[in-house]
């Protein structure tokens, strides 16, 4: 049975705060006054505050390399990424302890879209970008293919879309990963899985990226189980 259609409201904002001079970072809050307008009824709500994270390269691209073995198993290559608001869960908000691990991720290569990369052909490029810098694997931009549609990842919080892509790779070709310069990016481990085993991980908490088990999920799916 198909979605009913979305009910039909809108939200608009009434006030923004600027930031102050030298305010803005790599990630920042905008301070909103927003009303909402609901459809069937006359007018509009009562002002309301909103805070939202905000950033001047707002999208980023999830891409999938993967491959297929001798014996015929689908392999995927994962990466491990350190993710500084993870390892900074304050102890007292922990419902159940967490992992000494906390902070350090296993994820498939992903990346934000760069301002000069803001189109259709952009955002594919970015991937293949993203791809070599994070696993060594230069591959045609033609090659590589969409992984289902766009999403909002944290769609309370942030509005950045996460644009998946795959693509087949050849592991005899992969070279160093020439990786960003960033400290985020240094010593990053790079791991040739199973898809079914990268799958089992997920289901048993090993993986805990949300975009990351939602791409491998997609790939299964596209591949035919």
């Amino acid at each position: 049975m198909p979605l009913p259609p979305l009910p039909g409201h809108r939200l608009r904002i009434v006030t923004e705060r600027e930031p102050a001079p030298g305010e803005r970072g790599f990630m920042n809050v905008r301070k909103l006054t927003m009303v909402a307008r609901f459809e069937g009824e006359p007018g509009e709500s009562e002002p309301f505050t909103y805070d939202c994270a905000d950033r001047t390269r707002m999208d980023a691209v999830v891409v999938v390399p993967h491959y297929r073995r001798a014996d015929g198993t689908r392999m995927v290559v994962l990466r491990s990424a350190l993710r500084p608001p993870v390892a900074a869960r304050p102890r007292e908000v922990w419902p159940v302890p967490e992992k000494d691990s906390l902070g350090e991720l296993w994820e498939v290569p992903a990346g934000l879209v760069e301002e000069d990369e803001r189109t259709p052909e952009g955002v594919r490029g970015c991937a293949a970008r993203e791809l070599f810098e994070e696993t060594g694997f230069e591959v045609d931009v033609a090659k590589v293919a969409e992984l289902g549609p766009s999403t909002f990842p944290s769609p309370g919080m942030i509005g950045e879309r996460h644009f998946f892509f795959h693509v087949e790779v050849d592991p005899a070709a992969q070279k160093p990963p020439p990786e960003d310069g960033s400290v985020l990016e240094r010593g990053a481990a790079l791991a040739h899985v199973s898809l079914s085993d990268a799958l089992t991980a997920c289901r048993a908490g090993e993986v805990e990226d949300a975009k990351t088990e939602l791409a491998l999920r997609r790939l299964a799916e596209t591949l035919g189980g």
